[in-house]
């Protein structure tokens, strides 16, 4: 008796970072990116953007492929509160780093998963506090010479020399601050109907 074909699996980004993070689950995927405007709705509180740009690009990229598992995921940085996203360019991640120096900042990172036959669960959203040692201007300086983070919420990418940055992280799950929270991936991807491990 043939198994059940499984639905394909697509991670709903364009990010590199998080491609490297799924494919530690060694499951076939491809990977489509999402229109969606990421802009904050006003008032919005960084962990609910988080949770509502997860569900909209997972929404916009199953509507592309109806009969696939879809990953959609986001994060944002906090700090005082406000949302700190990608910079962009180098002097707006000089102005994040500066910032956070000598600081604690809250990284939420969210993963929605929906299925074909399936009613859409809730977003889970991981929390991740990261402690910055204080950073003189050379620091910063040579280290977005080396990196180039541009594209990295707070400026930085942890998996790489950005940890150098750091006294102390805390989290629950040290891939989410990379940009896929997997230990929670893997439970909304189980309960999707695939088998891991």
């Amino acid at each position: 008796m043939s198994k059940a074909r499984v639905p394909r699996l697509v991670l709903a980004s364009g990010s590199r970072w998080r491609a490297a993070l799924l494919e530690r689950f060694g499951l076939p995927f491809e990977m489509l990116s999402p229109e969606v405007d990421e802009a904050a709705l006003p008032g919005e509180a960084p962990a609910d953007m988080v949770a509502r740009l997860a569900r909209a690009k997972a929404e916009a990229v199953a509507r592309q492929r109806p009969e696939s598992i879809v990953i959609g995921s986001d994060q944002v940085a906090e700090l005082d509160g406000r949302a700190m996203g990608k910079p962009g360019g180098r002097d707006a991640a000089i102005a994040q780093l500066e910032a956070s120096s000598g600081r604690s900042v809250r990284f939420h990172t969210g993963v929605h998963v929906l299925a074909p036959g399936m009613p859409a669960g809730p977003t889970h959203v991981d929390c991740t506090e990261v402690r910055f040692r204080r950073l003189s201007r050379d620091e910063i300086l040579r280290y977005l010479d080396r990196e180039q983070p541009w594209d990295c919420a707070g400026s930085f990418r942890c998996e790489a020399l950005g940890i150098t940055l750091f006294e102390r992280v805390d989290s629950t799950d040290p891939t989410a601050l990379v940009g896929l929270p997997l230990i929670a991936t893997a439970a909304l991807l189980r309960a999707a109907g695939l088998e891991l491990p």
